[in-house]
């Protein structure tokens, strides 16, 4: 006999209303996914406002009950979004915000787990990798039910680059950026490919001639900084991380299957153990089902295994105190 969830599908908690949670619940309500988004945040007055902003958009999407939320909502959610989280504060070491951040996605995770959800946690807040971490050793379930957005920006960027060197749709184009989301994170060029054929093999039929190293160095660059200069630029980053998690969440929701570069935690895939990480994986209702372990090249995985020495160092540093 299939097992009964107790949780509501299709009902979708936001945590945090700031820009990325709510950009990431406007696009939401547009594609008719949700039947409902609670939008929680530690200031209910501006939570207030944008459900209100979001609600006066209901005559032009298809019918979402969006509400304010709060810790009883986890109950019975299908899918819990954790986008809440410090900013740097002017002379705030990285490592104190580190831990400020890790202090906040221990509490909501402790609500979480004493309202005895069933959810599937997507962790947002950076730095992702880490709080990934702390999140999932925090609930103690099991490794598919909390993962975090990961690379799967990146990964977007990357197919916008590489759509326009090389002439073709983007929904034509494969690749996957993998690792941390962050400095070190590194493109999968071995896995790259438009319509079954390699970046090396497709060059010449695009009149390219070929694919230089020169050249993935300088996109696998442009992909790292994208989000220094978009802060430079604006400020913050949000409608493409709002629409990263549309795809992530969606899989989740409709049980699609998409194969997406979310940060899970690994247990011996890769070579790597006990550390969160961007890796390949199938993104189900069950939240990760399996995680695909592909053929990397072998630079692609020493460069792996020095993301996954970075993200080692950041628990270290963050101490016991926090789920360590």
């Amino acid at each position: 006999m299939e097992r009964k969830h107790n949780w509501k599908p299709r009902k979708v908690v936001v945590v945090g209303a700031g820009a990325v949670g709510s950009t990431f619940a406007f696009a939401l309500a547009q594609t008719g996914l949700a039947d409902e988004i609670a939008l929680i945040d530690q200031d209910e007055r501006f939570a207030a406002g944008q459900v209100l902003d979001l609600s006066h958009g209901q005559p032009f999407f298809a019918p979402v009950d969006i509400h304010i939320g709060n810790a009883q909502d986890y109950a019975n959610a299908q899918v819990i979004v954790m986008t809440a989280g410090a900013k740097q504060r002017p002379g705030q070491s990285r490592l104190d915000l580190l831990r400020e951040n890790a202090l906040i996605v221990e509490n909501v995770v402790a609500d979480i787990v004493a309202r005895q959800s069933e959810a599937v946690l997507l962790v947002v807040t950076n730095p992702v990798d880490v709080l990934t971490y702390v999140a999932a050793k925090k609930c103690g379930w099991e490794r598919g039910r909390v993962l975090g957005s990961g690379t799967v920006l990146d990964t977007a960027r990357l197919r916008h680059l590489l759509a326009q060197r090389l002439r073709v749709d983007v929904h034509n184009v494969h690749a996957y950026v993998l690792g941390e989301h962050g400095d070190s994170q590194f493109v999968a060029w071995s896995l790259a490919h438009v319509a079954g054929m390699s970046i090396d093999d497709h060059c010449p039929v695009c009149g390219l001639s070929e694919f230089r190293s020169q050249t993935r160095e300088e996109l696998e660059r442009t992909v790292r900084d994208s989000a220094y200069h978009i802060i430079d630029y604006k400020g913050a980053t949000h409608f493409g991380v709002g629409l990263a998690l549309v795809r992530i969440v969606g899989s989740i929701l409709r049980n699609e299957r998409n194969i997406l570069a979310v940060s899970t935690m690994l247990e011996g895939e890769y070579g790597q153990t006990d550390v969160c990480l961007s890796v390949p994986c199938i993104v189900s209702e069950s939240g990760i089902d399996r995680v695909v372990e592909t053929n990397l090249a072998g630079r692609e995985r020493v460069a792996l295994l020095r993301s996954a020495t970075v993200i080692t160092k950041s628990l270290r540093d963050l101490g016991p105190d926090h789920s360590v």
